[in-house]
């Protein structure tokens, strides 16, 4: 038993030690600090400038480009950006370009005053974002191109924490310097970490040139679906879309509502800040690192099965809470188990998606996955409010525990339990060629 335990620590060290590995991190962090900026430094920088919150309410606009980034992400499958070709490569030239213009972007917003430019500021944001959606399809393409099938679930597990941990900087770092420092600086040192992406992009090298990439635009945006429908079949491919849709339906309706939730029950607002925040990211990033460690081993399917019946469990932790309604130890256990079982959950479906592509395409069929994928939390956060006020917290968390079933069920389809899907084999086969 020493043995087995010894080995699996040595072949978890030895992953998450590779370079691969550690090019995710980076990855993680140059995705997710645009997006925190956009969602936590600009409201509170408008706030404190004197815009009311009306007007701050509609900067939620500018993240329209994350939904509907597979509009041009056929374009990064096709073109190389002329420019950087001939140094970084197809990949490459898109993260080096995005990268910079993110930069000069961000440093820019410091120029402007929110009092008398709040027009200019929000196409400037617009911008942003859509710098933002480019870089991150151009980077989930990378990451599929440079992980075998097998670190999949690690690689993405680290990207995702790396991305949410990246929220610190302008979440709590820029924060903090703005009550020092004018906003023009604050804005310039926040955009200054985006060098942390273009080291990467000089650093690293273009993926193997050995897959077919599309020739023309026609092609680039007909054959990433042709390639899918043909590689699972038109029954299969249709399961696994469904798949992707139910699969966290539940999970993201049960959190939809958290903070208000905790409100309800009456815990102040302190409390909720003091630990029902920390109670939700450290198990949440945890159980994505655990998640992706144990995929080493159990393989994506399994793991799909075992930590969506630990998302179902944590869901009904909801509900005991809302029953009983009181008791801090009681609110940090639920809220950590929840956003454990969130982490693994994230970590196993993100592999599939990932491992559900082919890397010749994967610009516009992660682009594809992951905005279908976003449909179940923007329905989620539309209609969780009027059936909480028609059945009650306690209900509320009941449907949504009966809302993950349906995606479970699926699994039978699309990840059996004992065996791996033959198409995935036959699409090794075909980028080993």
């Amino acid at each position: 038993m020493d043995e087995t335990i010894r080995f699996y620590i040595r072949q978890a060290l030895q992953a998450l030690l590779n370079k691969r590995m550690l090019i995710c991190i980076f990855t993680g962090f140059a995705s997710g600090m645009p997006l925190y900026l956009l969602i936590s430094l600009v409201p509170a920088w408008l706030r404190t400038e004197g815009v009311g919150l009306k007007e701050i309410g509609f900067f939620a606009l500018i993240g329209l480009p994350y939904t509907w980034k597979f509009l041009w992400s056929p374009l990064l499958d096709r073109y190389q950006l002329s420019l950087f070709s001939h140094k970084f490569g197809l990949r490459r030239s898109w993260m080096f370009a995005t990268q910079v213009l993110l930069f000069l972007a961000i440093a820019a917003l410091g120029f402007f005053d929110p009092t008398t430019q709040i027009w200019p500021i929000a196409w400037l944001c617009l911008a942003i974002a859509f710098l933002s959606a480019t870089q991150d399809i151009v980077l989930d393409a990378y990451r599929r191109q440079i992980l075998p099938d097998q670190e999949l679930g690690l690689g993405n597990s680290i990207h995702v924490n790396a991305y949410r941990i990246a929220g610190l900087i302008p979440g709590s770092l820029s924060l903090i310097l703005a009550d020092s420092l004018p906003w023009q600086q604050v804005f310039f040192i926040t955009a200054a970490f985006m060098f942390v992406g273009i080291g990467l992009t000089i650093s690293i090298a273009e993926p193997k040139a050995h897959l077919r990439h599309p020739t023309t635009l026609k092609k680039a945006i007909v054959e990433p679906f042709q390639e899918f429908f043909s590689r699972q079949g038109i029954r299969q491919a249709s399961l696994i879309l469904a798949f992707m849709l139910l699969y966290k339906l539940g999970d993201s309706m049960a959190t939809a509502l958290a903070t208000p939730f905790y409100l309800d029950l009456g815990f102040s607002m302190t409390q909720i800040g003091l630990i029902a925040k920390h109670a939700a990211l450290w198990p949440m990033i945890f159980g994505g690192i655990l998640g992706g460690i144990l995929m080493l081993n159990i393989g994506i399917n399994r793991a799909l099965w075992l930590f969506g019946l630990v998302q179902i469990i944590s869901i009904l932790g909801f509900a005991v809470l809302a029953n009983i309604g009181e008791g801090l130890w009681l609110l940090g256990l639920v809220i950590s188990f929840e956003y454990l079982g969130v982490g693994l959950g994230t970590a196993a479906f993100v592999a599939f998606i990932a491992r559900s592509t082919h890397p010749a395409f994967a610009a516009t069929q992660l682009a594809l996955f992951t905005a279908l994928t976003a449909v179940p939390r923007t329905v989620a956060s539309s209609v969780t409010g009027i059936i909480v006020e028609g059945v009650g917290w306690e209900n509320f968390f009941y449907l949504c525990t009966a809302l993950a079933i349906p995606g479970m069920l699926l699994l039978l389809k699309v990840a059996p339990w004992n065996t791996a899907s033959s198409s995935d084999s036959d699409l090794s086969e075909q980028t080993k060629n």
